[in-house]
């Protein structure tokens, strides 16, 4: 073997260590970039030559070169942001990104992502996030959430979502009743009754405020998400010194007579005395404890005077077990009696609930009553296996009346003011209208051979045959990681093992050259032996 071929080998260790030079030097380019992965170089021998020695055949190398650059794609450090759309994965998956109108996909772990004038959902590259939309379960199993995803990803667009109204099916009123209050109304027929009487929905002012003893208000909507004011009143009732420790309460439920849309047995409620009259009722306390209620309503086969107690029956339940009433705001058709298929009823939460949804004892319409129960307000009836939440309309000297806790499930429509991003890429509007709501779930791809996908700068991967195709799903599932809202991953480059390497590397390179100059010191001694 000759003198020269040491040059070659020389070159051959230059070659490979410039390369392993280049390799760490982009490392430490991209020391602050996102999402960034590091790559490894390792290197191989080149064939060996047959020698022949004394003791027979043997082999000699013939140099170096690289064998392959391997990404490192362990985890960076996450590193948080004021950004919810900053998305970081801890754990295995990349986020999937395309062009515009292009069926490209690439694959990122840089998350700064931002929604461009279009409402899209896109990274750096201006390329667009893909994820599933969601829409709201169809069932609802215990086993379900409330939003699902559907149909295939796509890109990721919020412009132009905007939460829909949604009528009021459930108002909740607890308030406290002072027992030391006098009865503001009475009547010698229906005491129970008196302050229901005495309104009168054709006038400008229904229920004149000497009327009552305590009233509260509660903004409810229809399903336009047109606001509309129920009033509750609240009146003491007089009764006998031999009922005992027991006081009881009437109670009437309105709303503004000119928003009252209800039609029965062909009567336009509107402008009539019943107008506004919405739910009628009794509450019963022992010892300050709700102990027993009852509630009437117009059922659709009420015929005559609106405002007769003959036509106010039993009201229907709620599959929650409370008392419904509907008031039929938008005048829709067959839709202004709780009976009737189109209603859109309201259930009355003051705290008390029927688990078997009937009535125990009562009078089937409020004219039953009459004076009977002044001596015995048990007579009133209640609700059947009635439950009294914790939470509920009491009757303590408290020094007034007051109203302690007041909600309703209804909104009106609302645009999307912001949203936020769950460990599952689960994207949630937040609304004007103080609803939220699922919008899309952000897909993450993984590859049985991620060590296979290229490069394509800008932060970007693509998939080859060496890599195989994207195996597509959701965060936290099928092997994949989480996702972490208002954080970005870091470069997993070590600046202190990059540095060691290229001092290493640098000493190889000097050490390959050394075999060159000692080579070419040789050959000059080989030629000098010819002068």
């Amino acid at each position: 073997m000759s003198l020269t071929s040491s040059l070659y080998q020389g070159i051959t260790g230059m070659k490979a260590h410039s390369t392993a030079i280049s390799v760490i030097g982009n490392n430490l380019a991209n020391v602050s970039t996102t999402g960034y992965k590091a790559s490894n170089i390792y290197f191989e021998d080149l064939i060996s030559q047959d020698v022949t020695t004394g003791a027979g055949s043997s082999q000699l190398g013939l140099g170096g070169k690289t064998a392959a650059i391997y990404g490192d794609f362990s985890q960076g450090s996450i590193q948080t942001t004021t950004s919810a759309t900053d998305l970081a994965i801890g754990g295995n998956g990349y986020f999937c990104v395309q062009p515009a109108n292009s069926d490209e996909t690439y694959y990122t772990r840089a998350g700064n992502f931002t929604f461009n004038n279009e409402g899209y959902l896109v990274d750096a590259n201006g390329y667009r996030v893909q994820g599933w939309a969601m829409q709201k379960a169809s069932t609802t199993s215990s086993t379900t959430t409330d939003y699902q995803i559907y149909g295939t990803a796509g890109d990721i667009q919020v412009s132009n979502f905007q939460s829909p109204a949604s009528a009021t099916t459930k108002a909740s009123m607890i308030t406290n009743l002072d027992p030391t209050t006098t009865s503001q109304c009475d009547d010698t027929t229906d005491p129970f009754f008196a302050m229901f009487k005495n309104w009168d929905g054709s006038q400008d002012t229904p229920l004149d405020s000497s009327k009552y003893g305590y009233s509260s208000t509660i903004k409810v909507y229809d399903d336009t998400g047109t606001s509309h004011t129920l009033s509750i009143y609240y009146d003491k009732v007089t009764i006998s010194s031999n009922a005992g420790s027991d006081t009881v309460w009437e109670y009437t439920v309105t709303c503004e007579p000119s928003e009252d849309g209800r039609t029965i047995d062909g009567t336009k409620l509107t402008g009539t005395s019943a107008a506004g009259l919405l739910m009628t009722g009794t509450m019963t306390f022992r010892s300050g404890t709700l102990v027993g209620e009852t509630a009437y309503t117009l059922k659709s086969n009420a015929t005559g005077d609106m405002h007769a107690l003959s036509n106010w029956t039993l009201a229907d339940f709620s599959t929650s077990g409370y008392p419904q009433f509907t008031a039929n705001f938008t005048k829709a058709s067959n839709a202004s009696a709780t009976n009737q298929v189109s209603a859109q009823s309201i259930a009355l939460d003051l705290g008390m609930r029927s688990k078997s949804s009937s009535w125990s004892g009562a009078s089937s319409n409020a004219s039953g009553i009459g004076t009977s129960a002044l001596t015995n307000a048990s007579t009133l009836g209640s609700m059947d296996n009635s439950v009294v939440s914790a939470l509920s309309t009491e009757s303590y000297d408290t020094g007034g009346n007051s109203t302690l806790y007041q909600t309703q499930d209804g909104y009106t429509a609302g645009y999307l003011e912001g949203v936020s991003v769950d460990s599952d890429g689960v994207v949630t509007g937040t609304f004007s209208n103080g609803q939220e709501m699922a919008l899309y779930t952000v897909e993450l791809a993984t590859f049985t051979n991620q060590w296979g996908l290229r490069r394509d700068g800008n932060n970007l991967f693509s998939a080859t045959l060496d890599s195989g195709d994207a195996l597509t799903g959701t965060a936290n599932s099928a092997g994949k990681g989480s996702i972490t809202s208002d954080a970005l991953e870091a470069s997993n480059v070590d600046m202190a093992t990059e540095f060691v390497n290229l001092i290493t590397t640098q000493r190889g390179f000097e050490a390959n050259t050394k075999v060159i100059t000692t080579a070419d010191s040789l050959l000059s001694e080989v030629i000098a032996m010819k002068r």
